[in-house]
């Protein structure tokens, strides 16, 4: 369902007394959110995907206002409704997060850890970098995790990326494997993560 995120980094949520979603957390507020990246319908298991679980309850009406202006944020068109009176907004306070972070990576965070990180700076353009990594460059993906994983992979595709590293999903003679390659020094932008993984690539061949 749709999500905004406060300040925290908690799921908030419009939504109408008449959804089930509302009937079944005023009956019971433990509740899960799987919030998964968008994929091909024959990769879903390559996707990145976390999974946050804890109770929904009502926003106070002290934080409506704040939360109102942060949701419209990201959904405009909920302006048509969200004054409706059968509509109001839930919060989750996470207690538990399960992460997944492609083939073969996943663990559990904790709650503390989840609500003191930070968004990582590459969040907004990873789709475009994972995109070209994939279409142009698959043949330095293979080097690279021969060099930095030890693996010799016939196909890699990128799965995830992020300011220290990115994940690969590889193709090996013994199947499929996952694995974490930590980029040489941390990338804050597209463009940086661009220039170290060409020095990456260019150490990776002299080697």
């Amino acid at each position: 369902m749709p999500y905004g995120l406060d300040p925290r980094g908690r799921p908030i949520f419009l939504i109408s007394t008449m959804a089930m979603h509302t009937q079944n957390i005023l009956a019971e507020p433990r509740a899960s959110l799987l919030i998964s990246e968008a994929t091909g319908p024959d990769d879903a298991l390559g996707a990145g995907r976390i999974t946050l679980m804890g109770r929904v309850t009502a926003v106070a009406e002290e934080e409506r206002a704040v939360t109102r202006e942060l949701y419209l944020g990201r959904y405009e068109n909920a302006k048509y409704w969200v004054d409706y009176e059968d509509f109001a907004f839930y919060v989750m306070d996470v207690i538990d997060v399960y992460f997944v972070g492609g083939f073969g990576v996943m663990g559990w965070v904790s709650a503390g850890e989840y609500l003191a990180a930070e968004p990582d700076p590459l969040a907004e353009s990873a789709g475009r970098i994972i995109s070209h990594m994939n279409e142009d460059h698959v043949d330095a993906m293979v080097l690279l995790a021969k060099i930095h994983a030890g693996i010799v992979a016939t196909e890699a595709q990128m799965t995830a990326v992020d300011r220290l590293g990115f994940h690969l999903r590889l193709t090996t003679p013994d199947g499929m494997k996952g694995a974490r390659i930590a980029f040489s020094r941390e990338a804050r932008t597209a463009q940086q993560a661009r220039e170290v993984l060409v020095e990456m690539v260019k150490e990776a061949r002299s080697a």
